[in-house]
């Protein structure tokens, strides 16, 4: 019964970080657009992620 007097001081600290934590995200700005990354994955890039290599022109002949 002692360890109540331990834990419940404990929970109400963790719950309290967690909500700061929450509304320091709702402020900074997090929740403000949920389907723009799952939009983005979907569209194709124009530009190569890998550089190609300059082609060689034979002006020997």
């Amino acid at each position: 019964m002692d360890i109540l007097f331990l834990l419940i001081p404990i929970s109400l600290i963790i719950m309290a970080i967690a909500i700061g934590v929450f509304l320091w995200a709702i402020r900074s700005g997090q929740f403000e657009d949920l389907e723009g990354p799952a939009h983005r994955i979907l569209m194709d890039d124009d530009d190569p992620l890998i550089p190609r290599k300059p082609q060689l022109k034979d002006d020997e002949d």
